[in-house]
C-alpha cells in the first residue's frame, strides 16, 4: 500500500512538472519525452543536421544526475554490467526508431494522452501488443545473461558525461548547436528544465517508475501497483491541460478559419505506423528490462547496461534524422516506415535466440 501510495503520488508530481514545463516553454504534450529530447541533444552536438531539433536538454542531464544523487544518498549506487552491450546497444537503436516514427516515447505517449491527443491512444495499443509479446519470451526464459560488478569509475561515466554537457552548455553554448525554430527552439530556461529533471530523476529512482514494467506487471502478475504512477501522470497532467486551455480531444485539434486542419503537437494521423511504433519500443523496452525513462534512471544508478542502452538510443536518434527515418507532423517516410519493420524483425530475431540460448 505504501509503494502503491508513493506511486501515485510521485506520478501526480511528475504530471504536474510536465504541465508546468509546458508553461515556461517546452513544446505542447511534450513536458517530457526521453526520445524526444536525446533526439535534440544528439542534435546540439552534431550528430544530425535537423535544425528544428537541436538543443542540448538540461531535463535529460538532470534526470540521469537526480537518479545519481538519490542512488547515493539511499545506497543503490550499484556499478554493475557486461550483459550482452551490443545487444543492448542494438535494442536502444530500435527503441529510438520506434518512438521517432510514433513521435514520442512511453512517457510522452502518457503526456499526449493527457492532451486529448487520440493517436496516442492507437499507439498505446500496440504498446501493449509489444510488451505481450515480450511477456511470451519472458515465460519462455529470455534473457541477455547476468551482469557483474563494475568499477566504481565505470558506473560514474554516465553522470560524467551529463555533467560536462551542462557545463558545456552554460559556459561555452557557442560550442552547441540551437534550434532558431521548430520544437527544439521551444524550451523551458535552463535552470527550471535542470530542476525539473533532478525531481523526475530523484522520484523516478525512488518509486522505481517505468510504465513498461507496469503493464509487464499486470500481465505476468496482475499486479497493478508499478502502473499507479503512470496512471496518476495522465490524470494530473489532464487536469493540468483541462485547466491551462491544452486539452484539445481528438485525433486532430479541429479546423481553424479557413477550414485547413490543425494538427495535434508534434504527431501524425498515421495510426498504422503510431501502432507498430510503439509496438517496436514495448518489445524492446520488455527485452531491455525497462522503458527509456527507466533506462536513463538505471543508467544513473551505475547500471552499465542501460548505459549502453541509452548510448544506443542517442545514435538511434541521429541515424534517423540523418537517414530520413524519422516522422514528423506530416507523417512518417518511406525509409522510416522500412526501418520500423526493420526493428520489428531484428527485436524478434534477438529474443528467439536468446530465449533458446537460455535454455540450453
Amino acid at each position: 500500500m505504501k509503494e502503491k501510495r508513493n506511486l501515485l503520488i510521485g506520478g501526480g508530481l511528475v504530471g504536474v512538472i510536465a504541465v508546468v514545463l509546458v508553461m515556461l516553454g517546452n513544446p505542447k504534450n511534450m513536458g517530457f519525452c526521453i526520445a524526444c529530447f536525446i533526439r535534440d541533444i544528439a542534435g546540439g552536438v552534431g550528430m544530425h543536421g535537423a535544425a528544428i531539433v537541436q538543443y542540448v536538454r538540461p531535463e535529460i542531464i538532470g534526470l540521469v544526475c537526480g537518479a545519481f544523487l538519490m542512488a547515493l544518498i539511499k545506497k543503490d549506487f550499484a556499478p554493475r554490467g557486461g550483459s550482452s552491450p551490443l545487444t543492448r546497444f542494438v535494442l536502444g537503436f530500435g527503441v529510438m526508431v520506434g518512438a521517432l516514427i510514433f513521435l514520442g516515447c512511453p512517457l510522452r505517449m502518457a503526456l499526449r494522452i493527457a492532451g486529448g491527443d487520440l493517436n496516442a491512444v492507437v499507439a498505446l495499443v500496440g504498446f501493449v501488443v509489444g510488451i505481450l509479446i515480450g511477456v511470451v519470451f519472458l515465460k519462455k526464459g529470455f534473457s541477455l545473461g547476468r551482469s557483474y560488478r563494475q568499477g566504481k569509475l565505470e558506473g560514474f561515466a554516465i553522470t560524467g558525461i551529463n555533467v560536462a554537457l551542462l557545463v558545456v552548455l552554460v559556459a561555452f553554448p557557442t560550442l552547441l548547436l540551437f534550434s532558431e525554430s521548430g520544437p527544439g527552439s521551444m524550451r523551458a530556461p535552463i535552470w527550471a528544465a535542470l530542476a525539473a529533471g533532478l525531481i523526475v530523476g530523484a522520484i523516478a529512482q525512488r518509486t522505481r517508475l517505468c510504465m513498461v514494467g507496469g503493464i509487464r506487471d499486470v500481465i505476468l502478475f496482475k499486479d497493478w501497483t508499478l502502473i499507479c504512477g503512470f496512471i496518476a501522470i495522465i490524470v494530473i497532467a489532464a487536469i493540468g491541460n483541462i485547466a491551462t486551455g491544452n486539452f484539445h480531444l481528438g485525433f486532430t485539434r479541429g479546423l481553424n478559419e479557413a477550414g485547413e486542419i490543425i494538427a495535434q503537437p508534434v504527431a501524425h494521423t498515421e495510426h498504422l505506423w503510431n501502432f507498430l511504433g510503439m509496438t517496436v519500443v514495448g518489445l524492446g523496452s520488455v527485452l531491455l528490462g525497462g522503458c527509456p525513462l527507466r533506462q536513463l534512471i538505471l543508467a544513473g544508478e551505475g547500471n552499465t547496461d542501460s548505459a549502453v542502452a541509452v548510448l544506443g538510443m542517442f545514435v538511434g536518434a541521429a541515424f534517423c534524422h540523418n537517414f530520413k527515418l524519422a516522422s514528423s507532423g506530416a507523417g512518417t517516410t518511406p525509409n522510416g516506415r522500412i526501418a520500423c519493420i526493420l526493428m520489428l524483425v531484428v527485436m524478434l530475431v534477438i529474443a528467439v535466440y536468446n530465449t533458446k540460448k537460455s535454455k540450453a
